[in-house]
């Protein structure tokens, strides 16, 4: 079964353009991964937010696409460049 993936993330203004770029290397990274349907990078409209959406094959996909991020020096840190913490979502398909 197909497992979907949301973050949300509200990095401070003065890191909004950095937090994009981390995000958009991870988007890189874990479209190469083996059972990665689809993912992405978008910002709200209002530009405070950064959310990143993704769909895997399973939850073994998902989890080993993370894990390969990781190995691969993704930065998935959260720390003082948010303003708030993040929302993480995973979503089953109905």
């Amino acid at each position: 079964m197909t497992v979907g993936f949301v973050g949300i993330h509200y990095p401070q203004s003065a890191h909004f353009e950095d937090f994009v770029g981390r995000v958009q290397q991870a988007v890189e990274v874990l479209r190469a991964a083996p059972g990665c349907l689809s993912v992405g990078c978008w910002v709200t409209a209002e530009g405070d937010a950064v959310v990143s959406t993704a769909e895997f094959e399973s939850d073994e996909a998902l989890a080993a696409s993370f894990a390969a991020a990781g190995e691969a020096g993704v930065d998935f840190a959260y720390d003082e460049r948010e303003r708030a913490p993040r929302q993480v979502l995973t979503l089953r398909p109905r």
